[in-house]
């Protein structure tokens, strides 16, 4: 129920479900570590307001090899939508999020992120719970300068470039949360941490 039922898992997907499903009080529950990618992707059917079918859809899903582990099925991607992210957060209990792919962004010229949404002709900062108002949703963007170096394998904010680094920041504050952790290869070593979330 809380996303785009009846298109997503029969799981409870809130940080409270850890605690029951590992046998442990919700006060044993410290830091919250959720997990996005750099851009939005999606499997299967439902709503997808940022989601591209060009072009730019395309190099998205084979620069982040977004295919299927299992199935091989090709994955629905888009712009960011810091719309949706900022409501799982919210009701997902989440203090910070570990911010992945962000290479797969390398060489655009300008990238999108969806701020907020349009329906008949109202503007909303949520995603409408109703399916009839999901159906009509449209995204509001805002384009900031992209980058040409290649962020592949950044380790620390020194190696990326300054327009990356300003996205990163732009997200933050787009989904009212801090990034504390940022991947930028497949590699687990390639990672920027900002906020240990295993740390006292």
């Amino acid at each position: 129920d809380h996303g785009t039922y009846p298109f997503v898992t029969s799981s409870n997907t809130v940080a409270g479900q850890a605690a029951g499903g590992s046998g442990v009080g919700p006060g044993a529950i410290g830091y919250v570590l959720g997990i996005t990618k750099a851009y939005t992707t999606r499997v299967g059917e439902g709503p997808f307001p940022s989601e591209l079918t060009d072009e730019t859809g395309q190099r998205l899903g084979e620069r982040g090899h977004e295919f299927g582990t299992v199935t091989g099925r090709k994955r629905r991607c888009g712009w960011f939508d810091a719309v949706m992210v900022r409501q799982a957060i919210k009701t997902g209990g989440i203090t910070g999020i570990a911010l992945t792919k962000l290479d797969v962004l390398d060489g655009f010229d300008e990238l999108k992120v969806c701020v907020a949404y349009e329906v008949d002709g109202k503007r909303l900062d949520h995603f409408p719970a109703g399916m009839d108002a999901q159906k009509k949703v449209t995204p509001i963007y805002e384009t900031l300068e992209g980058w040409q170096d290649s962020t592949q394998g950044a380790r620390s904010w020194a190696q990326l470039p300054a327009a990356a680094v300003k996205y990163v920041r732009y997200v933050e504050e787009l989904i009212e949360a801090p990034v504390a952790l940022l991947s930028t290869s497949p590699d687990r070593d390639d990672t920027i941490l900002m906020t240990d979330p295993f740390a006292d």
